[in-house]
């Protein structure tokens, strides 16, 4: 009986234990909730922005994997998927909280656009809007073998800069001079991935998803964006898109302006040049209400514009401070009107500004951009502008790099996206960190927890395997080999 009593003591104060613990984890998470109630809790930073962030999950059962989730994206660690994260967050019960995370990343119906508009409402205050806003848009690839994963196709990867089997995700990303973060992720679905329904069934892509094109993508988010109310910036978005005339006439439509860049066949009508007037009516079939080239109305590419500018148009700029020295190049800029499609209709474009960039030494002009940006902006700032896209290679960088947002190894759609909005979640709150700190650099990091001693992952083993014959991958020395000296045989 004595032992009894004892067991039972110790059971009823680990209990209790378990339970304090519970509660005060409660109150840190929920005590926004409790401002006026008389029990106060003293919250870290981290603490009250994953207070922020729960109140857009739903279900208070989430709160915790998020928590979990979250804080293992923050350490350095190498590998950032489900089963890592687990380990660091529960050595002792691994297989238990790698469930839970699972689910909660793959299979809970919380939403990931929720997520991202909690995380850019933390971060907008400390990004300086009044500085000047931008609208950044881009996508970027994730390697993937095999063909099962959601949206895997050979497309080109900027990742491993080539052709090769990749996912790729469109983003619309708020920026300043300061700092930037993603507040839209979608991925792209291939032609035949979006007609394939037995795949998109077994990766739960939506109903509502249809086949649309980065620019389209970009457009529909560009568009959601301005409906849910986030100060409006300049588009800026590279040659895949900019080179798209339905998307630089679907941000005009929408009221924003843009500085994208364009390839160099991309045809202008030059200054003081301008298509003809549609032709007279003669009196029999339908009124001509097309624009008309001819000979001397002819459109001209962006290169050859720049190749016939004069020496003195060009101007060396400097738009800011590199790794190791000031950036700087030399730029010229003139007045065109777009050319492409102009002969559906009934008159040209309006005029916009064509900014080249021609680099001393190099034999012909390296980059263009068309823009909207106003008739008065000086030369420098229009440059300072159409560089700005380099804040969203560094998010992409910092993103794969430190937070592991390529580590994803599921293959369904919401786990695809989950797993995107909390690397961005993560990213936000260390961005966050870095402007109240006034630092160029991500310096909070949390402290990796030891893993219990001979832990392995699920489905590794040790360096030696009980039967090295069996096993593939290891190559055996000639002494191990079975090789017997066969005796002479008689002759029957």
């Amino acid at each position: 009986m004595g032992a009894l009593s004892r067991l039972t003591g110790l059971v009823v104060n680990f209990l209790l234990k378990e339970y304090l613990y519970c509660v005060k984890l409660y109150a840190m998470i929920h005590a926004c909730y409790f401002r006026g109630a008389s029990i106060m809790v003293k919250l870290t930073q981290f603490d009250e922005y994953m207070a922020h962030l729960c109140e857009g999950l739903g279900y208070a059962t989430r709160h915790r994997s998020l928590i979990d989730y979250c804080s293992g994206l923050m350490l350095p660690i190498a590998r950032k998927s489900v089963e890592p994260l687990a380990a660091h967050a529960d050595p002792r019960h691994v297989p238990a909280k790698h469930q839970a995370l699972h689910h909660f990343v793959a299979n809970a119906p919380w939403s990931d656009r929720v997520l991202l508009d909690r995380v850019r409402s933390y971060v907008e205050p400390h990004l300086g809007l009044h500085r000047g806003t931008f609208w950044i848009v881009d996508d970027t690839g994730h390697a993937k073998c095999g063909t099962h994963s959601v949206g895997v196709a050979r497309q080109y990867c900027g990742q491993l800069g080539k052709i090769d089997n990749c996912q790729v995700a469109v983003s619309l990303s708020l920026s300043t001079d300061e700092a930037s973060v993603p507040m839209d992720y979608q991925l792209y679905l291939s032609k035949e991935w979006a007609k394939d329904r037995q795949r998109r069934r077994a990766t739960g892509v939506p109903d509502s998803v249809r086949f649309a094109t980065k620019p389209q993508i970009a457009l529909a988010q560009i568009r959601a964006a301005q409906q849910r109310g986030v100060t409006p910036g300049i588009v800026l978005a590279d040659a895949a898109y900019g080179t798209n005339t339905a998307f630089r006439e679907g941000v005009q439509a929408l009221g924003l302006s843009y500085a994208v860049s364009v390839i160099s066949s991309t045809s202008v009508w030059a200054p003081g040049s301008a298509p003809l007037p549609p032709a007279p009516y003669t009196g029999r079939g339908r009124v001509p209400t097309r624009a008309r080239r001819a000979p001397g109305h002819q459109p001209l590419s962006v290169k050859d514009v720049a190749l016939g500018l004069e020496l003195a148009v060009w101007h060396t700029v400097a738009w800011r401070e590199g790794t190791n020295q000031t950036l700087r190049s030399r730029f010229a800029r003139v007045r065109v009107r777009a050319a492409h499609r102009h002969n559906r209709r009934a008159g040209a474009d309006d005029e916009q500004w064509l900014l080249i960039e021609w680099p001393k030494g190099q034999a012909e002009p390296t980059r263009y951009w068309l823009s909207t940006l106003p008739l008065s902006i000086n030369l420098k700032d229009l440059v300072n502008t159409a560089k700005m896209r380099w804040r969203i290679e560094h998010d992409y960088h910092e993103l794969k790099q430190e937070f592991g947002l390529s580590h994803y190894e599921g293959r369904g759609w919401t786990g695809f996206h989950h797993h995107a909005a909390l690397c961005v979640a993560a990213y936000g709150f260390l961005t966050a960190q870095r402007l109240q700190q006034g630092s160029k650099k991500n310096a909070t990091r949390l402290q990796t927890p030891a893993l219990p001693e001979g832990y392995q992952p699920r489905g590794s083993r040790a360096n030696t395997t009980p039967h090295p014959r069996l096993y593939p991958d290891t190559a055996l020395s000639r002494r191990n080999r079975a090789c017997t000296a066969f005796a002479s045989l008689p002759l029957l």
